[in-house]
């Protein structure tokens, strides 16, 4: 029997994502990359020329540690840094040709990760199941936005837990 915490949305959601993580981790193992390597080219992919500290943004990690992460893919000929042309003060960064060419393999893998974890469902429960994440995601992105009209916020105070 499903207990009321294993059908929880809460506990769901952390779950999936955690299970999706771990999936794509052991498919990628064997391009010899670990997580934070890949989330590095995946992010910068997805942001070319962002500066060090947009990148410990994205990551949600310490600026120090992000510099860190920049300097070993640095070495290994995975990320360059260029001089911002209108403040020399800062580096952005960009992909090597070889990180593009990890950066498409590993979309690859993603894709069948997603695939093959998304099969129980049919293409409209697939379509269905973006969707209604896709509204969850926006809701909460206007939840956390104070200058969003569409803050939804709550009748009752919630109590503080600290």
């Amino acid at each position: 029997m499903i207990s009321d915490d294993e059908r929880h949305i809460g506990f769901l959601i952390s779950d999936v994502a955690r299970l999706m993580r771990t999936a794509f981790d052991r498919r990628v193992r064997k391009l010899g990359l670990t997580r934070s390597q890949w989330l590095v080219i995946n992010r910068l992919h997805r942001r070319p020329g962002a500066t060090q500290s947009e990148l410990a943004d994205m990551l949600e990690v310490e600026k120090p540690t992000a510099g860190r992460m920049v300097d070993r893919m640095e070495a290994k000929g995975w990320v360059k840094r260029r001089a911002d042309g209108a403040d020399r003060r800062v580096n952005r960064l960009y992909l090597t040709n070889e990180a593009d060419l990890i950066q498409r393999r590993l979309a690859r893998i993603s894709d069948r990760t997603i695939d093959d974890a998304l099969s129980p469902l049919s293409p409209e429960e697939r379509d269905q199941f973006s969707d209604l994440t896709a509204r969850v995601k926006r809701q909460l992105q206007a939840m956390l936005d104070p200058a969003s009209p569409q803050r939804v916020v709550a009748a009752e105070p919630v109590e503080e837990l600290v």
